[in-house]
């Protein structure tokens, strides 16, 4: 691994762990094992290095679910749909601080002054909605789903069980003892049309 990947890595844990504010570059620094000198060499500034820290997860997010979708075979949308739900949680409790970063309130505030960062977000949300789209739009095709619009239909979907996993990164409630409601909870949302 080379010097900015460690910084990178660094960056992330603190941002996760202590936002945006509060993480400072003197301990991304230390944390990376590095000069502060070599931070601002590879990071032009704190903001910088966050916004390259929310690329990476974003890329990082899909990268996972390329390779899980191309790993295994469904055989309905429904089916598909259940595989997403599963390994989006799967992920969220294996690459916490990917989720920890994403969720924090700061992505969103900066969002607003900041086009690039906005374009990020977009870009990680648009392609996790497209996944679960794909799954709705296969059950749509082999009668597995019988939902009405399947873009809106996704991001209910997505909305739900990135609301589960939000559960889970605060420690507010176990999402293991949520799982089987959630399936069940989006089995009938994707066989209801209106």
């Amino acid at each position: 691994m080379s010097k900015k990947d460690d910084i990178l890595k660094s960056a992330i844990t603190l941002f996760a762990d202590r936002g945006f504010q509060d993480a400072s570059m003197t301990e991304v620094a230390k944390m990376a094992g590095v000069s502060g000198a070599t931070v601002f060499y590879h990071f032009k500034s704190k903001e910088a290095l966050f916004l390259i820290a929310l690329e990476t997860v974003k890329d990082g997010i899909i990268k996972e679910f390329d390779h899980y979708l191309s790993e295994h075979d469904f055989e309905s949308g429904i089916e598909l749909a259940e595989g997403i739900i599963s390994f989006y949680l799967y992920l969220a409790g294996t690459m916490e601080e990917w989720f920890l970063l994403l969720h924090s309130h700061y992505p969103y505030k900066l969002a607003l002054v900041n086009k690039e960062c906005r374009s990020h977000l977009e870009k990680i949300y648009n392609s996790l909605v497209d996944i679960f789209e794909r799954a709705v739009a296969l059950g749509r095709e082999d009668g597995s789903i019988n939902a009405g619009d399947t873009r809106k239909t996704a991001l209910v979907i997505f909305s739900m069980v990135d609301g589960v996993v939000r559960f889970k990164i605060y420690n507010l409630y176990d999402t293991g003892a949520l799982f089987n409601e959630l399936i069940n909870s989006c089995r009938k949302i994707l066989k209801y049309k209106t």
